[in-house]
């Protein structure tokens, strides 16, 4: 008997490919085509209009402008800078005040967010009450406002440069800021640089030994002490090798300013302790969540075993809530590093602030917008790279 062969309609045949619309695949590999297309020629279109009016207006385009003179001032730098330098490299100093900002910020906001979040679940009434107040009253309030409270506490209520406030020897705070003395330029400030660096690399490898050790032996070890030892003890000896100066270079009144010293700027104290208290305010509920999302058995097993609270909470606790509190906590510290654009409205000279006077100088706004964007996404992008590889890190890792 013969038998006859039937094909559902809209199959591919047997051992082929359809090329038939009715075909899922070819149809979303064709919509799939015409969207990218799409797309390209749209921004074809946008990028050749704004080339054409670009040429119509005889405005120049490209980065050529980095090279020529900037001319304008910068109030805080990191790194040498004058009028005579070139936009490149103000623009360097804009994208290291950002830097400066966001990654002092986001130790600043950790410690604090954590400390509040823990707080907010402790038994005593009055501190839980002061901490929930902290997180309800900040989080409510706009970032950019309170950027304005802060300046304004510094520069509205303290004394001007010649009565400013000498709380210390050396020490002097107006509404200029604050001013305090330094070690004076030697050698060996930077070999205890190197010095500390090395040894927080010990430090890491000791303690990675001292887990392993405890691991394969059950015999503790004082990596904390030691590591402490190491970070203290070799910038020290380097120090002391190196001939222990102690000449220091004091600020001193000179005109209408100090002069000398290291100064923390109005500016740059009203931009740090406003994003940092804003952004800690967020954090503490990502961690307050995070321990709360750890099962209440596991800290009546620790007190079963005779763990006092502080090593309940930092030993058997927050390890388990990490896994919780580290995604969400991601997108706090990109909050913090984005939010520090606001810093143009109160006069610090972050990215935004000085990419502005640059294109309002030079006229290359495309150019200009364009590398703010690019940087902001640079770091972004870092911080997320870090943060996901951190969380992979401290997965569970399924048998």
């Amino acid at each position: 008997m013969a038998t006859e062969t039937r094909t559902t309609q809209g199959a591919p045949p047997p051992g082929g490919v359809s090329f038939s619309l009715s075909d899922p695949t070819f149809r979303a590999v064709v919509y799939q085509i015409l969207v990218v297309g799409a797309v390209v020629l749209v921004g074809w279109f946008l990028i050749s209009n704004t080339l054409d009016n670009l040429a119509r207006r005889s405005i120049a385009t490209g980065f050529d402008f980095l090279e020529r003179e900037a001319s304008f001032g910068i109030g805080e730098s990191l790194i040498d800078y004058s009028p005579k330098d070139s936009y490149g490299r103000a623009f360097l100093v804009g994208v290291l005040n950002t830097l400066k900002v966001s990654i002092i910020g986001i130790i600043l906001a950790t410690i604090i967010g954590t400390i509040v979040g823990v707080a907010r679940l402790s038994s005593n009434w009055l501190i839980a009450k002061l901490a929930s107040s902290y997180v309800e009253i900040i989080r409510n309030l706009p970032p950019l406002l309170q950027l304005f409270f802060w300046y304004a506490l510094v520069s509205e209520t303290l004394p001007p440069v010649r009565q400013a406030l000498n709380p210390l020897p050396g020490v002097f705070l107006s509404q200029r800021g604050l001013w305090v003395p330094v070690p004076d330029t030697n050698p060996v400030w930077g070999y205890m640089g190197i010095a500390l660096l090395v040894a927080i690399a010990a430090a890491w490898g000791v303690s990675r030994w001292a887990k392993a050790r405890q691991a394969r032996t059950g015999q503790p070890f004082p990596a904390g002490w030691t590591g402490l030892g190491l970070i203290v003890g070799l910038p020290l000896l380097t120090w002391i090798a190196g001939g222990a100066p102690l000449a220091m270079d004091v600020p001193r009144l000179a005109g209408f300013n100090f002069v000398g010293g290291a100064a923390i700027s109005p500016e740059f104290f009203a931009i740090l302790t406003g994003l940092t208290l804003y952004t800690a305010a967020f954090i503490a509920e990502v961690v307050r969540s995070g321990i709360t999302a750890v099962n209440w058995g596991q800290t009546e097993a620790a007190r079963a075993l005779g763990l006092p609270s502080g090593p309940t909470l930092r030993l058997v606790i927050l390890p388990q809530a990490l896994r919780v509190i580290v995604p969400p906590l991601t997108s706090q510290y990109l909050n913090l590093t984005k939010n520090s654009s606001l810093a143009l409205a109160i006069g610090y000279p972050d990215l935004v602030s000085i990419a502005n006077t640059t294109l309002n100088q030079t006229g290359q706004a495309i150019e200009g917008v364009t590398m703010i964007m690019g940087t902001y996404l640079v770091i972004s992008l870092s911080i997320s790279l870090f943060m996901n590889w951190y969380n992979k890190r401290i997965a569970l890792v399924e048998r």
